[in-house]
């Protein structure tokens, strides 16, 4: 394994059932990777084998790995371990996760079983692979909360992630949200902005969001605004930094306000600004509930 190409990378995807691994797999094969779906945790080191055999006709590898395999699954995360220790800069690990209600609307709407339903109720079947998949979801690299997203946006959002512009050492999502619509499942940190006063009970502000200029003139001359985005900046710079050393090359950093309208939409425009001067980082911005109010 160590002869593997200098430029040869594993994506192990793994995560709940229903939460979108054949929509990632089909993105991913239009991305040029070679996509093996359902893979036996025990088959990993000979597919990376014969991968390592391929040479650079097989320079981007992704199985997918799940509790399809059933017993078999149990082997997962020290066969994931094991391929680590082997390839320690080159595989990476992409967990789907949804809410339990998402995940139970998609099963009703496909009217099928859960894998691991049994003689139980759907909701039994998710539960169980969501104590199963604990641990696998807390050593991943990547986690995707998919519950608000359709199966487009789920593609998009791969294809953005794993494009082959990617050359910067950590990709970092900035991500704004309300608190009111949930705390982002797939954030690595969150910043609070709800310390600032709220431009939703200006009348002339009420209507726009943070990208207008009216309103992030507003936010940024209050009180703590520029020292918080400094602050938190300063704070995530060894951060990113020791991402880099790690190998986790994606990440997501969220602020959020109230509905995620106003407030929290201006600080991650200026946090994004701060962020893209760090060398080896690459800045994305994502407003995840601007327009639901």
């Amino acid at each position: 394994m160590s002869d593997a190409p200098e430029q040869q990378e594993v994506l192990i995807v793994t995560g709940m059932s229903g939460a979108g691994r054949s929509t990632v797999g089909n993105a991913l094969e239009d991305l040029g990777w070679y996509v093996v779906d359902n893979l036996p945790a025990q088959m990993l080191r000979p597919l990376l084998d014969l991968a390592e055999r391929a040479g650079d006709s097989l320079p981007k590898i992704a199985a997918v790995v799940d509790v399809r395999g059933g017993r078999l699954f149990s082997e997962a995360q020290e066969a994931v371990r094991t391929l680590r220790d082997l390839m320690p800069s080159k595989v990476r690990v992409l967990y789907l996760d949804a809410t339990d209600a998402a995940l139970v609307r998609r099963f009703e709407q496909v009217r099928r079983p859960h894998p691991l339903q049994g003689d139980g109720t759907l909701l039994d079947g998710i539960l169980a692979e969501r104590a199963r998949m604990e641990e696998l979801r807390e050593t991943s690299d990547i986690v995707i909360d998919t519950s608000e997203l359709n199966i487009h946006q789920l593609a998009t959002t791969i294809t953005e992630t794993f494009a082959e512009s990617e050359r910067a050492g950590v990709n970092v999502t900035v991500l704004s949200f309300g608190f009111k619509y949930g705390l982002p499942a797939d954030a690595d940190m969150v910043g609070d902005a709800r310390f600032l006063p709220n431009p939703f009970w200006v009348p002339e502000l009420r209507s726009q969001t943070g990208l207008d200029s009216a309103v992030s003139s507003y936010v940024m001359a209050q009180r703590g605004a520029r020292d918080f985005v400094e602050a938190f900046g300063r704070a995530l710079e060894p951060v990113l930094d020791g991402y880099q050393r790690e190998n986790k090359r994606h990440a997501t950093i969220a602020v959020g306000c109230t509905g995620g309208k106003h407030r929290s939409v201006t600080l991650v425009g200026e946090l994004a600004a701060h962020l893209r001067d760090l060398p080896g980082v690459a800045v994305s911005v994502k407003h995840r509930d601007l327009g639901r109010e």
